[in-house]
């Protein structure tokens, strides 16, 4: 028997012993009077003569986190929405009963505790108990009290366990709630409809990605979990839904690292009679408000780098390339070295033979997809600062319009800040000869071995063939935005429960619980 299971099946013996005093081992409910933070809140700044002068009851409940046995007294910390409480238990006030209760309580036990508030002699706010009812037994061993849970995947494995020892984690969730609400209020304000779209789609589609497959056993119909919402969002804004916006769960069959987890969150909005430009403006107030109401500022410090959502730059492709070319493989390109295949080769060449790490590189890939690795390459790195950057290849924005002065580009745009890249925004191809025209391309590039080209959607052509007026639209990873205001350097702090490699689990004591004649 290992030490975890004999812990558990001692706390299960003093389980019995907690029933024989006459306490339920599992009831049903506890009508607290007031929450710990709610006491904290109200009481903290009263004197000890202000507390004794009205002695105020209270009734509260939580988790023992902290716990001292001082002969005939003791006492305990009790957790509740984040936040700490001290209870004092002395034996001539909770009674005999009460204070055997209490010497059977163990660290992570949940208690209800009746009585009234004082301050201790080191002045500490306190609970002076008067009775305590018994809530529910920790069977198993926390942590310990100093050291926390510090095994990073172990903390992802037992997220419970987690949030209950790192009050950090609990706090990163609760501003990623704030993070969502924040988005409903700014979109709702401005008129936009909150949708849901289908999670299990015939083709996978609105996004360059490998899909998840399932299977749907009444259809006989094979189907793939969604790697984006957008052609669907979009067919609503044909229908006369003018302002989207979904907050939605999206598959991608891909690698894991700490930017991706095959799992994320996206919110997407969609505005009709808007292009790039409107989106780009929309965006730098969305984020800046979100940040406000996330972090009560604008300004945010992720890797030891401070960033202000309320200060951005806007830069194309081509001139993040340009500004941010490797001294090494000087001089700088131009604006005219981007506009054919030859003068793109020769800039990779340049670039690869004196800059390292190396460009990986094609010759065979049209010369947008170049560009695109380019960009990677040698400038994503640096945008810290909140950047738009707009003007892409078409080679790799199936989606989006064409710029107005160069067919090549279009008006595309993604979002960075912290190295990250956050958003993606078109103004949406709305003709659909063009769209048809595009997924063959993208057909022939799904031929040519890149598994993540978009499919044919012979459906969604149809939908623009009614007519989808001018639109813009985005997408914004949740998680990673969430990593930005929290400070948080890997995504799966932000997710609760990321997805991990199974590991086998260790069967607990399943003995029947022993009856022990009530006192």
């Amino acid at each position: 028997m290992s030490l975890e299971q004999k812990i558990y099946e001692l706390r299960r013996q003093k389980l019995g012993e907690i029933e024989a005093l006459g306490q339920q081992a599992y009831p049903h409910k506890f009508a607290f009077t007031q929450t710990i933070p709610q006491i904290l809140a109200e009481y903290s700044s009263k004197t000890a003569d202000e507390l004794a002068a009205t002695k105020l009851r209270v009734k509260i409940a939580g988790r023992i986190t902290a716990l001292r046995l001082m002969g005939k007294a003791g006492f305990a910390h009790l957790q509740q929405g984040g936040e700490k409480l001290q209870i004092y238990a002395k034996k001539d006030d909770v009674g005999e009963k009460g204070f055997a209760l209490y010497k059977l309580l163990d660290l992570g036990d949940h208690v209800g505790v009746s009585g009234f508030l004082f301050r201790t002699r080191t002045g500490e706010l306190t609970v002076h108990a008067e009775e305590i009812t018994f809530l529910s037994k920790d069977l198993l061993p926390l942590p310990e009290k100093w050291h926390g849970l510090q095994d990073v995947e172990l903390r992802y494995r037992q997220r419970y366990v987690d949030l209950i020892m790192n009050q950090d984690v609990r706090q990163v969730f609760v501003k990623r709630a704030k993070l969502v609400q924040s988005i409903r209020k700014f979109f709702d304000a401005r008129g936009y409809v909150e949708v849901e779209t289908p999670m299990m789609q015939p083709i996978a589609g609105g996004a360059a990605a490998r899909p998840f497959t399932t299977h749907h056993n009444t259809l006989d119909i094979d189907l793939f979990l969604r790697i984006a919402p957008e052609l669907y969002l979009k067919r609503l804004v044909v229908g006369g839904l003018e302002r989207v916006y979904e907050i939605n769960r999206n598959f991608r069959n891909e690698g894991i690292s700490t930017q991706h987890n095959p799992e994320f969150t996206m919110l997407e909005f969609y505005q009709a009679y808007a292009d790039y430009k409107d989106m780009m403006q929309l965006t730098e107030d969305l984020l800046a408000q979100v940040a406000q109401d996330v972090n009560g500022t604008t300004r945010t410090t992720f890797n030891d780098r401070e960033i202000d959502f309320a200060d951005w730059q806007r830069l194309s492709m081509r001139e993040a390339i340009i500004k941010y070319w490797p001294k090494e493989a000087a001089p700088a390109p131009a604006m005219e070295d981007f506009a054919s295949h030859d003068s793109v080769d020769k800039l990779v060449k340049r670039l690869n033979a004196k800059h390292t790490p190396h460009m990986p590189y094609d010759p065979n890939d049209p010369a947008g997809k170049t560009i695109a690795a380019m960009f990677e390459a040698v400038a994503e790195e640096h945008l810290i600062q909140p950047t738009i950057l707009y003007d892409f290849p078409v080679a790799i924005s199936p989606l989006s319009k064409n710029k107005r002065e160069e067919p090549d580009w279009v008006e595309r745009f993604e979002v960075f800040a912290g190295g990250l890249e956050i958003g993606n925004a078109f103004s949406e191809l709305n003709d659909p000869e063009e769209q048809r025209r595009r997924f063959e391309q993208q057909l022939k590039e799904k031929e040519r071995g890149d598994e993540e080209a978009h499919a044919m959607d012979e459906d969604y052509i149809r939908a623009l063939s009614y007519g989808l007026p001018p639109t813009g639209g985005e997408g914004i990873g949740i998680d990673r935005l969430t990593m930005l205001l929290t400070g948080s350097k890997s995504i799966r702090d932000v997710i609760l429960f990321p997805l991990l490699r199974p590991q086998p689990v260790q069967e607990l004591v399943t003995e029947e619980r022993p009856t022990i004649e009530k006192k």
